[in-house]
């Protein structure tokens, strides 16, 4: 999208000059020609950059006194001066306050437009790095080979360019934000800010003023002003995290500001204009949720543009293996620590293991084990070296669910006991796919059709139709 361009000088000429040169490099621009006719603009639509004149003749305040209060209202905004009667100590000064760079008049506008390049790429920056600062270990691909997982990629990459708005649900630590900043990253916003606003950890009383921000009363430091993330989300996207748990009153202003693009701040009374891509997600049934009505329809429809869902990690088994190789390859490079080696019954029982916290928990277990199973790093993990919650449910063939030995039964009982535990944990393993499974065991197909049936193991097969 073209970013947007304030022009602040009392010289008419000077301002219609600048603002032809910079739409001619496909910028938008807005002029204004004293210090409150600029205020109003920046309350009306905050701009990407500012260009201000030092000396603006009939305004309340001169360039330097609105640098002022630019660098205090709006500090992640750059700011070039301009000026017909400029010195060293001016410039030293105007930069000095918070200024990007200061132009003398007359200039040359290819010096110009290399500037405004520079103080927009360093502002890019800076968010970029406040960006990853705030999300550090925060995972920004879909890692996977399932199908599930390839047909999600597929059409982030479909939906990602158009601009319209996604409602991504799915169960808690399945992957939301991941695919919402995949959906960021490829858009024609990927320039501009992600703000994320999780609603379910953000107090009621202060959802709204986190969202829309305050305006300011005065020009005290008694009565501060402060930009919401909607703002703050101009150009860019906004991910309403578990928007489910946003409260009613909220979900009615968020109608509105989706519907009009303007919205106000929390004491004000003019509207501000903002160019946000809004994506949702949430972990809750919203059907469930309109019929309790506790939350909006029309909301609901406005938001599910279009609708995916992020499965649950024991829906798409395929990717264990590759998560696990992933996040433990990111947990050694940050701790510095070598790689471990999970054993062949270790990744049997993580495979089987059904991941009630998903993706998240799995992405903890590694963390876990790189640290706390003992024997040196060229030591393959065990199974019985996995964290207690898993090693619980794993394959142990030793006692029945009531809690009965084995070793207390004769010796075709406790096999046949032994056996369905096996190939049930060992079909999990694989998804449900029979000829994986047979491979893996070392039993043909066809015989294990019919071992799962004498057993009574039914199976989904995953398409395969059993031989007799």
């Amino acid at each position: 999208m073209a970013q947007d361009i304030l022009i602040v000088d009392d010289e008419a000429d000077i301002r219609h000059l600048i603002a032809g040169i910079l739409q001619d490099e496909g910028y938008q621009t807005r002029e204004a020609a004293e210090s409150d006719a600029a205020l109003a603009q920046l309350r009306h639509r905050r701009p990407h950059l500012l260009i201000l004149d030092i000396w603006l003749q009939n305004s309340t305040l001169d360039g330097m006194g609105l640098l002022e209060i630019l660098k205090r209202d709006y500090p992640e905004l750059p700011v070039i001066m301009i000026s017909g009667h400029g010195n060293i100590e001016t410039a030293v000064n105007a930069i000095k306050n918070g200024a990007y760079d200061f132009i003398e008049k007359p200039f040359k506008a290819d010096r110009l437009l290399v500037i405004i390049e520079r103080a927009l790429e360093a502002a890019r920056l800076r968010r970029e790095n406040d960006e990853l600062r705030a999300r550090s270990g925060t995972e920004t691909e879909l890692i996977g080979v399932s199908p599930v997982v390839t047909q999600l990629r597929q059409a982030i990459e479909r939906v990602a360019p158009t601009g319209s708005r996604v409602l991504l649900s799915g169960p808690a630590g399945s992957g939301k934000e991941v695919a919402a900043r995949m959906l960021h990253r490829r858009s024609k916003r990927a320039s501009g800010p992600f703000v994320v606003v999780n609603c379910a950890t953000m107090h009621p009383d202060r959802l709204e003023i986190e969202l829309f921000g305050v305006e300011r009363t005065g020009d005290s430091a008694d009565a501060p002003g402060k930009i919401g993330f909607l703002e703050q989300a101009h150009g860019g996207t906004l991910l309403l995290d578990e928007v489910a748990d946003m409260p009613l009153e909220t979900q009615g202003k968020i109608v509105r500001a989706l519907q009009e693009q303007t919205f106000e701040r929390v004491g004000g009374k003019s509207r501000v204009e903002v160019d946000v891509r809004v994506i949702a997600s949430t972990s809750k049934d919203l059907q469930a949720e309109m019929s309790a009505g506790r939350f909006r329809q029309d909301l609901f429809y406005r938001l599910n543009v279009v609708p995916m869902r992020l499965p649950a990690l024991r829906e798409r088994r395929d990717d264990i293996v590759p998560l696990l190789e992933y996040f433990m390859r990111r947990a050694a490079d940050q701790t510095g620590l070598p790689v471990r080696r999970l054993g062949d019954d270790a990744l049997a029982i993580l495979q089987a293991y059904d991941w009630p916290g998903n993706v998240r928990q799995l992405r903890n277990v590694i963390d876990w084990l790189l640290i706390m199973p003992p024997g040196s790093p060229d030591d393959p993990i065990r199974g019985d070296m996995l964290p207690p919650d898993i090693g619980a449910v794993s394959l142990s063939p030793v006692a029945m669910n009531d809690g009965s030995e084995v070793m207390s039964l004769p010796l075709r009982e406790a096999r046949e006991i032994f056996e369905r535990r096996y190939l049930e944990s060992q079909v999990t393993r694989f998804g449900g796919n029979i000829s994986r499974t047979a491979n893996f065991i070392g039993m043909e197909r066809s015989a294990l059709h019919r071992k799962l049936r004498s057993l009574g193991i039914t199976t989904s097969d995953k398409g395969e139709r059993p031989e007799g």
